[in-house]
């Protein structure tokens, strides 16, 4: 009995062996080629970075980042080997002493137990699907030995530590610590890590930042087993479980808000690479400079938020009932602010209390704000007895708050306007800084780059350059006085130009009446040297000529830029005449460095020539003095240099309000409105709405810069008290334009016989 119970058992093991074998000999030709992880390439996403090299954007499903073994600091590795696999480097990628222990675990606790070492979760991960049956069982496990033969203990753990899943799209250590710390895998603590290494079994159950308390739980499992297993000592472990564990995440994981940038990349890359454009690992370093980004999105949200503060109150963003119950009411507050995110400094929260006198909010996270005075003065159309339903503030209305600069609070609202700003070197064309909007979750329209808008008058430079090529020269004398056209003259209807202040100041230079922004001199300019000259003269600064008709109210801004061709076109005053493309993108290199492709600007000196260098200086001379005493001066008085070149402009409907600007070594442009175009307010302009924004951006950007005023170049030549071309000067270009108006009866009616200081200026300007 004996010998035939031996002989049936190993007749059973023989034919046990031989189905193994059968198995193996059918199922391993059939099994994946693993040669290609000896080249890993996993998906890697599109990530953007300033000109410093810091991170500002990232595409892709999967965020990760490639990180060589090496390079992956001892205590993660050690983490996750004391949390997956304590034995990787001993067992040959199948541990069958794990997996007997698991199964007498799983027999005794009558639970599921798994024995999956890290290799066997390599293989399940990049060949096989989650499914769990014997089949797919038997090839992880010819799988993994396969990959054994083939890849490394460290190519195997590489791999895993880059591939793995970890939650909040995170795939791999690196981008988890990035994800869940804000900081570099290199700069991981013991206890951080230790939260890492408990991700992989279930991101979803063991999430810091959903999950606090599980979390917890498997983080201090982990360090328990690190030392166990001789990765740390007891008393590094000791101090592991005091340190903070809470995650720290960095908002969007971005240093600076950059998100119109990134987009305009990812745009320039899906175009070049398709969807590979996604998975291949492009890193693009762009020109943007990290302090002058954050300084413009904070200078452009100040002044939005400034001008939303003049408006009227529009009313909370949502109504919703507060119950009794302590628990019930957090809840609806949760769900109440949830749907209502804050935006940058704007925070959202439900008011408690309201009245005229005082007005109480609570956040998400239970704070409480007690808000008085001055800081309901935004709002007090929403706090009035008769205030309609839908605007009035009361218990349950969903409201945003903002901290002052004096540290107290206001309530406010989402502004509905929206701007722009840009700056750029004007010799290189390199874009330092590019916001396109008040917030890009908000709004993903790129004003920058495609708002096209009507200029007002900060085209009224290209408009004086274009005279200056005609024989007019700042000193040139011309009549502020009304002007009126009628139908047949415009072809439409009739049109009677104004200045701004609806006042006229008789006989004033050329330079004056663009320091004062004056209307009536720039309709007579156009008027004088034509339409079509001045259209195809501003074709030479980068603009698009066919939104801008060659009619004269094109003088006063008629015609249609963007707020990038501006910044392009006044770069050209600023560097002497060269016209500079703008340009955003510095190099692209693949995930291991290689370059595939830069951008070197030429020499300034080999740009085009779009205008003559005196025409450019000549036009320079008159913008400083916009800024010594004209509509620009507020920014001199602030910034304190002489060094500052620029105009404002406001559209005759004050749908858009503009200011264009630079120092020799950084052109900027700042421009606001409505999307769908609708009066600012009678008392907005482009000094008031865009200078402030440039200004605020502009202490920050030359803070270190020293003063460098613009040289005459050669063949200008000073004629009497101003600058002129030297074939113009002694009396050869054009004395004045439109003096006889000052004389004589206007074709609407009205007299316009100069006063006596008129008429003394002109006698004094006739002598000159």
């Amino acid at each position: 009995m004996l010998l035939w119970l031996a002989g049936l058992i190993a007749a059973g093991v023989l034919a046990v062996a031989a189905i193994g074998v059968v198995v193996v000999a059918t199922i391993y030709p059939k099994l994946p080629d693993v040669s290609d992880l000896a080249d890993y390439r996993p998906k890697l996403p599109l990530r953007v970075f300033s000109a410093e090299g810091a991170l500002i954007g990232e595409f892709g499903e999967e965020r990760r980042r490639l990180t060589p073994i090496e390079d992956i600091p001892l205590v993660m590795q050690h983490a996750i080997l004391a949390a997956e696999d304590a034995r990787f480097f001993e067992h040959s990628g199948v541990d069958y002493r794990g997996i007997a222990r698991a199964i007498l675990a799983n027999l005794r606790d009558l639970r599921s137990q798994g024995a999956s070492t890290i290799s066997m979760q390599v293989a399940r991960n990049m060949y096989l699907s989650s499914e769990r049956t014997f089949t797919r069982k038997i090839y992880e496990v010819l799988l993994t030995l396969k990959l054994e033969h083939m890849l490394s203990k460290n190519e195997i753990l590489e791999i895993y530590m880059n591939q793995i899943f970890l939650g909040n799209r995170a795939y791999g250590f690196a981008a988890a610590a990035e994800t869940y710390y804000g900081k570099p895998l290199e700069q991981i603590t013991i206890a951080e890590a230790a939260m890492l290494a408990g991700l992989p079994v279930a991101p979803s159950l063991y999430n810091p930042i959903r999950r606090p308390e599980r979390a917890r739980a498997r983080q201090l499992h982990i360090i328990n087993r690190m030392v166990e297993n001789g990765f740390i000592t007891p008393e590094q472990a000791e101090q592991a479980r005091a340190e903070d564990w809470r995650p720290r995440p960095r908002i969007n994981n971005f240093p600076v808000r950059a998100e119109f940038v990134a987009e305009m990349v990812r745009q320039a890359m899906y175009e070049r690479f398709g969807d590979e454009a996604y998975t291949r690992g492009l890193n693009v370093y762009t020109t943007i400079e990290l302090s002058n980004q954050e300084a413009a999105h904070r200078a452009l949200r100040a002044g939005l938020m400034n001008y939303e503060r003049r408006q009227h109150y529009r009313g909370p963003e949502a109504f919703v009932t507060l119950p009794q119950d302590p628990q019930e009411l957090e809840d609806v507050i949760d769900k109440a602010l949830a749907a209502h995110p804050d935006n940058g400094e704007l925070l959202a929260a439900v008011v408690l209390e309201a009245s005229r006198q005082k007005v109480v909010v609570v956040r998400a996270d239970g704070q409480q704000m007690e808000i008085t005075g001055a800081g309901l003065q935004p709002v007090q159309s929403g706090l009035a007895d008769k205030a309609p339903a839908n605007i009035r503030i009361r218990p349950g209305a969903v409201v945003r708050v903002l901290q002052t600069a004096k540290g107290t609070w206001e309530l406010t609202q989402l502004p509905e306007v929206e701007g722009a700003f840009v700056a750029m070197d004007p010799k290189t064309g390199a874009i330092r800084a590019l916001v396109g909007g008040f917030d890009y979750n908000k709004n993903k329209f790129n004003h920058v780059t495609q708002a096209v808008r009507q200029a007002g008058s900060a085209f009224k430079p290209f408009i004086y350059s274009a005279a200056l090529e005609q024989g007019f020269m700042p000193a040139t004398l011309i009549a502020d006085s009304p002007m009126y056209f009628d139908a047949s003259v415009t072809g439409s209807q009739a049109w009677e130009p104004r200045n701004y202040d609806r006042k006229f100041d008789g006989a004033i230079t050329m330079r004056t009446a663009l320091m004062r922004s004056k209307n009536i001199p720039t309709v007579r300019i156009i008027q004088a040297i034509g339409p079509k000259t001045a259209q195809q003269w501003v074709g030479r600064f980068g603009f698009d000529t066919r939104r801008i008709a060659p009619v004269l109210p094109m003088a006063l801004g008629a015609g249609e830029v963007t707020p990038l061709q501006m910044a392009a076109a006044y770069g050209v005053f600023a560097n002497g005449g060269r016209l500079v493309d703008p340009w955003l993108i510095e190099r692209v290199t693949d995930h291991r460095g290689r370059e595939l492709s830069r951008t070197t600007p030429k020499p300034l000196e080999q740009m085009p020539q779009a205008i003559d260098a005196r025409n450019a200086f000549i036009v320079s001379t008159m913008l400083q003095d916009v800024m010594r005493a004209g509509t620009g001066a507020r920014a001199r008085q602030t910034l304190k240099r002489p060094d500052l070149y620029g105009k404002t402009g406001t559209t005759n409907d004050a749908h858009d309000a503009w200011f264009a600007g630079f120092q020799p070594s950084l052109v900027a442009v700042a421009w606001v409105g409505y999307d769908t175009p609708r009066n600012l307010g009678s008392r907005e302009t482009g000094g008031g709405l865009s200078l402030p924004i440039w200004t605020q951006f502009m202490r920050h950007a030359l803070q270190d810069v020293p003063v460098q005023e613009i040289k005459a170049p050669s063949r200008v030549t000073r004629d009497g008290s101003d600058w002129a071309y030297t074939e113009f000067s002694g009396g050869r270009g054009i004395a004045s334009l439109g003096m006889e108006t000052l004389y004589a009866p206007s074709m609407s009616g009205g007299f316009t016989a100069p006063t006596p200081q008129e008429r003394a200026q002109i006698l004094e300007l006739f002598r000159n």
